[in-house]
């Protein structure tokens, strides 16, 4: 299968794009030829998580035999990573309401999912691109994508990691997960700014040749972990395919019954790849994208314009204090109805005036699909209370946020009750000790650990072995910088491994 920028006709083989990351026109890589309705109940009936994986992946990555893939995806998800056999179970909330948790695995958010199975493919991908430089992958975070994808490439040959964070945009058990990282391949730093600071230069520098052309002659190239790339991408829409599957299991829904989701949405990258397996054949019906107060995306799902000219918010809900959200780019040019041209026009104005809009077909393509709505901090402690009060479930500040926008959209669509809807949770609630102490009005300790002990001994959610063992681990970065300071941060770091 090839793969073709949003921005431009140039194809490439799978390996290039998930070696590669960014396009060189700085586009997004998305399939030449997207593989769909090519998914049905058989195909997935009666299979664990790993199979599933299998027969998602060999749609969009054809290249890899089934031998190596299978290889790879067993390696990833593992027993040694994720402490549930089930990978990403279903908790039953309500009678129309489940939970998929998808925040069981090593540094227990989401972007385990992928990040334990992108390091794999992407030196499968240097392998078969024949590259013998070394790899930097560089990677913005707002906190969750930073430490799994530490973890994903920790020590891994061929490899290294520099990760960007924002010093205040992060909470403080997301800070210790970084700053505590082992590893001798990789590096972390703060940078005094947002999240949007780090993620734009990091896109401006991967199209930056005089930069290229300056660790390339060091034996060293460029990567990315972010979403931007197809290859951290492509293994989240296994876990929307496998929820499918076992709804049907559990009797929940029918296999050509419809079923909604709902996705606390930063980067855009998880409710796309919920878009991904709805065009592969899933039958999943509305697609709600669930926002903080930074809630450009919101705007756009009620008006069909995207404006970045607003003020950014530092919220309880990090992982969403996003308002260039990258993977929605590749949603752009779906519903541009692949006109690379047009998308490459939208990103042009949205670059020059922080702006951009669709015109009255394409946002009828857009509601066709999808709806939006966001929660503010109130809110979102006020439904961490509710949900634990009414049901026993203790509720991260992101997955409030979903269960928040599902109940606003309920409001303006009560027909929607009917239908089975899932709710993706993204994160322990124990990484955001702070939070999950003001709602539900639990004393906040002297230290994160502090204040999860107390949140343990009133909830009895036991503390996860992988946050309770970082009490014993010295910090090992603490650098923060100014956000101009970024590519000689990079530079410096690519002195201590290069040639």
């Amino acid at each position: 299968m090839n793969y073709t920028s949003t921005r431009g006709t140039v194809a490439v083989n799978e390996t290039y794009a998930l070696l590669h990351g960014l396009a060189e026109d700085g586009g997004l890589y998305v399939p030449a030829l997207f593989p769909s309705n090519c998914l049905t109940y058989a195909d997935v009936k009666d299979k664990n998580y790993q199979e599933v994986a299998a027969v998602v992946l060999a749609k969009l990555f054809p290249c890899f035999s089934e031998a190596h893939l299978k290889e790879m995806i067993n390696s990833a998800y593992s027993d040694a990573n994720f402490s549930t056999r089930d990978i990403a179970p279903i908790h039953s909330l309500l009678e129309k309401v489940s939970v998929l948790e998808l925040f069981h695995g090593r540094t227990q958010a989401f972007k385990d999912m992928a990040l334990s199975l992108f390091p794999y493919l992407l030196v499968a991908a240097k392998e078969a691109e024949g590259e013998t430089k070394e790899v930097l992958i560089l990677t913005a975070t707002s906190g969750d994508t930073g430490k799994a994808a530490l973890e994903g490439f920790k020590d891994v040959p061929g490899t290294h990691i520099q990760i960007f964070y924002p010093t205040d945009g992060v909470s403080p058990m997301q800070a210790e997960q970084m700053q505590k990282q082992e590893g001798e391949n990789v590096n972390v730093t703060a940078i005094h700014g947002n999240f949007d600071d780090a993620q734009q230069f990091l896109k401006r520098l991967f199209v930056d040749a005089d930069t290229a052309n300056t660790v390339a002659e060091k034996g060293v190239m460029f990567s990315s972990a972010n979403s931007i790339n197809i290859g951290r991408l492509a293994p989240q829409v296994v876990y929307y395919v496998n929820a499918y599957a076992e709804l049907v299991a559990q009797g929940a829904i029918h296999e050509d019954e419809a079923f909604n989701v709902v996705v606390p949405t930063g980067n855009f990258g998880n409710i796309l790849a919920a878009y991904y397996a709805k065009k592969m054949g899933i039958p999943i019906g509305k697609l709600i994208c669930a926002s903080n107060q930074n809630n450009v995306l919101t705007e756009f799902f009620e008006t069909g314009t995207y404006d970045m000219n607003r003020p950014f918010y530092t919220t309880i809900s990090p992982s969403m204090d996003i308002l260039e959200s990258s993977n929605f780019e590749r949603f752009l040019y779906y519903i541009s109805g692949e006109d690379s041209e047009r998308t490459a026009q939208w990103m042009k104005d949205l670059k020059s005036t922080g702006k951009l809009s669709v015109n009255d077909e394409e946002f009828k393509r857009v509601k066709a699909n999808f709806d939006g709505a966001y929660v503010d901090d109130e809110e979102t402690k006020a439904i961490i209370e509710q949900v634990y009060n009414s049901y026993g479930y203790l509720m991260d500040p992101h997955t409030a946020v979903a269960m928040g926008a599902y109940m606003k959209t309920l409001e303006k669509h009560p027909e929607d009750g009917a239908r089975h809807t899932i709710i993706a949770a993204t994160a322990h609630p124990f990484k955001f000790p702070n939070a999950i102490c003001e709602a539900l009005d639990i004393k906040v300790g002297d230290t994160p650990y502090d204040s999860l002990d107390n949140i343990s001994a009133v909830t009895g959610v036991a503390f996860p072995k992988q946050l309770e063992a970082l009490k014993s681990k010295p910090l090992r970065f603490t650098k923060a910088i100014d956000k101009e300071h970024m590519k000689q941060e990079i530079l410096d770091f690519v002195d201590t491994f290069s040639k």
